[in-house]
């Protein structure tokens, strides 16, 4: 049997819709995987009750299926479905590790990122490296057609999680079909600041460099509460907020005195608005790790 724990990751950063990623140190999936002459899969934790068992409708079945190695896989979730904390990629990310380990396939951890991509399309409908790239490579990431640029970055964040469910496929239906000029200045001058905070460990400039008028603000209408929980974070010492992947998840980055005050700000801005949610005080976190 081989172990492997795989990270909840947080995609886009506001300003880099589909390229921009990072792994945090929590939560997590836990994966096991034992060799079977056909792939089965079992799931526990939370959000168990939403994902198919059947390996054809789940991420990790559609990794064994690429990597040729029939298993059968444990799936024990740490990240919730549907939260916009790359869920599907932590569990498509792991899986692609252990096998990979198990059947000695002597993959990179780089050739690993599409393999996990195909796998986690079977839930998003499209084979992204956003959130497979952070969980597999750690820290913050650039994922382009040109490969993967892998960033080491020490900055506290805070996710709140409400409990509102937003599937990536409906997530994907509110983006707007064009962006103005100036919309797209804007974008590229704030992702190129979110860069250079992460390479510096500045969470002021990488707060900064989260702002987006074009993605955030359509998938913010779909996350009730979230204005009022942006408010509440700014007002305590967040640098910058934005809506974590897909949504309803909501990320901030803060300095390490004050992760604490930002996370009970946001968890009680929902309350406020009649919305349970918890929030993990987290920070930049490692990829892929075999236990």
């Amino acid at each position: 049997m081989v172990t492997v724990r795989a990270p909840a990751t947080s995609a886009n950063l506001g300003s880099g819709f589909d390229v921009f990623g990072v792994a945090l140190s929590r939560p997590a999936d836990i994966v096991r995987v034992q060799k079977a002459t056909e792939t089965s899969i079992d799931v526990t934790g939370v959000g168990r009750q939403f994902i198919p068992e059947d390996p054809e409708e789940n991420t990790v079945g559609a990794v064994a299926d690429a990597l040729d190695a029939p298993a059968h896989i444990e799936i024990d979730k740490g990240v919730r479905p549907a939260s916009g904390l790359g869920s599907s990629a932590a569990s498509a990310a792991a899986a692609a590790v252990a096998l990979d380990a198990l059947y000695g396939r002597g993959y990179s951890r780089e050739e690993l990122v599409p393999v996990a991509a195909e796998g986690e399309a079977v839930v998003s409908g499209v084979a992204h490296d956003d959130n497979v790239a952070p969980a597999l490579l750690g820290g913050f990431t650039i994922a382009t057609k040109r490969g993967v640029t892998r960033v080491d970055a020490d900055v506290t964040l805070v996710v709140c999680l409400p409990d509102i469910v937003v599937s990536t496929r409906d997530a994907r239906t509110v983006l707007p079909a064009d962006a103005s000029l100036e919309a797209l200045v804007e974008t590229v001058g704030n992702a190129a600041t979110l860069v250079a905070g992460m390479c510096r460990d500045d969470p002021d400039l990488v707060g900064a460099g989260m702002r987006d008028s074009v993605v955030t603000p359509a998938r913010a209408a779909l996350v009730e509460g979230y204005d009022a929980a942006c408010t509440a974070a700014r007002d305590v010492g967040a640098t910058g907020v934005t809506i974590s992947g897909s949504g309803p998840g909501v990320l901030a980055v803060c300095r390490p005195d004050t992760r604490r005050v930002v996370a009970s700000a946001m968890v009680d801005a929902f309350d406020g608005q009649g919305v349970d949610a918890r929030a993990y005080q987290t920070r930049v976190g490692d990829g892929a790790e075999i236990l």
